[in-house]
């Protein structure tokens, strides 16, 4: 019988029974629709957290406080670091671009009777580029105000308008604890960071938030503390070579034999940690939700066999005729190729409109490539062709007299 009969036939007899089809499809457009969603959704996952981690700045080392052991690192991390640490790097590391040391900590901020709770950053001017910044409006912290320790502050776009709403705050006078600052910029929006609003944020003079808003608490005899270090480095290429240098710097300065007290974090090291981890997360959702396909399999494969046994008198009638065994195969084997195409067609078409509303509804990129899109259509063809051998071949192994007679 010639291939095109065999599969006009296999869909006529399929239209035939459109409630039972539509029914034994369902397993399949259930499984491809939680595969391609699934995967979408994980690769959405993965370039979310790559532009988390691109968003923090381009080549970027950090040197944070406390041992790089993490599980004898404390809940609340040692005061280790000192603005003269990160003097130190920018002078002494040829391969290091910028340097930008914060001193961090959290407070209500006043302005007439608004008040909102902020987290202040005491920074110096090479925070703009090292953390990737921008100004809106007015200007950044200066070498000036560092030395001068000034009453300046530049307010994130969300904080700034919480404080002053629709008025223009550059000018204004805010008020930190018992001190006035006046507002010297607004910073373009950044959005968030790994759950932190950066747009929340204020920025001061290192040394007026060392002296004025923490307190003398926050110094020591080697110089002002901060809370950690973020360091650019000039290529990409340079950025082991860069993180060697710091460590040996840093241990000579503090003067270690034993243990470090501090950690040097690589932006590249953390973004394939945190890639490995949403790869992971993706396989598994795929995994997950393929059980879905397999149980659609399973469902086709007992839907044919059902049909076995109702259709024998039409089977036995065709081989008496000259039908052969081999025609009969392939019959019932193109019917389950064809269910199980048309459900993975349906099923990667609703999996695409998923995909599409969660990256409309959250912040997660999610998109379908090509290829996962092939791949989910021909794991279901291969299904119905793996699932639709056993009934294909107790319809072709039929003994015609005896199928007639038992009809």
């Amino acid at each position: 019988m010639d291939i095109f009969e065999s599969i006009t036939m296999a869909t006529t007899t399929l239209m035939a029974n459109k409630l039972r089809s539509s029914l034994t499809m369902l397993g399949i457009i259930i499984g491809n629709a939680s595969v391609i969603a699934m995967i979408g959704i994980g690769e959405g996952a993965q370039k979310y957290v790559s532009e988390q981690v691109n968003s923090l700045g381009p080549n970027l080392l950090f040197v944070i406080p406390g041992s790089p052991d993490a599980q004898r690192r404390p809940i609340v991390a040692p005061q280790t670091l000192v603005l003269a640490d990160a003097e130190a790097i920018a002078q002494q590391v040829p391969s290091v671009q910028e340097v930008a040391p914060t001193l961090n900590d959290s407070q209500v901020i006043s302005y007439r009777s608004n008040n909102a709770s902020s987290s202040i950053i005491g920074t110096t001017p090479q925070f703009l580029s090292v953390r990737s910044f921008d100004v809106a409006r007015g200007r950044f912290i200066t070498d000036d105000d560092l030395k001068k320790q000034k009453n300046v502050i530049a307010l994130g776009s969300e904080i700034a308008e919480r404080l002053f709403g629709d008025s223009e705050p550059i000018g204004k006078y805010i008020r930190i604890k018992n001190n006035t600052f006046q507002v010297i910029g607004i910073m373009q929006p950044k959005g968030s960071t790994f759950g932190d609003n950066q747009d929340l944020n204020v920025f001061v003079p290192l040394t007026t938030m060392a002296n004025k808003i923490v307190g003398r608490g926050r110094s020591s005899p080697y110089g002002t503390r901060v809370t950690f270090i973020s360091v650019s480095i000039k290529d990409e290429s340079q950025m082991k070579a860069a993180q060697f240098q710091i460590e040996n710097l840093l241990r000579l300065r503090h003067k270690i034999t034993k243990d470090d007290d501090f950690t040097v974090r690589n932006q590249q090291d953390l973004q394939k940690t945190l890639g490995g981890i949403t790869g992971a997360l993706k396989i598994m959702l795929a995994a997950v939700a393929s059980i879905s396909l397999f149980v659609g399999g399973i469902g086709i494969m007992n839907i044919m066999l059902v049909s076995v046994t109702e259709r024998t008198q039409e089977i036995g009638l065709r081989k008496a005729i000259g039908a052969s065994s081999k025609d009969i195969l392939v019959q019932f084997m193109i019917e389950s190729v064809i269910l199980s195409a048309a459900g993975g067609a349906l099923g990667t078409m609703i999996g695409i409109g998923g995909v599409m509303i969660v990256g409309s509804f959250t912040p997660l990129q999610a998109g379908v490539s090509p290829f996962a899109i092939a791949l989910a259509v021909g794991v279901s063809g291969g299904i119905g062709l793996f699932f639709g051998v056993v009934p294909a071949r107790q319809a072709a192994k039929l003994d015609p007299i005896v199928a007639l007679r038992t009809a």
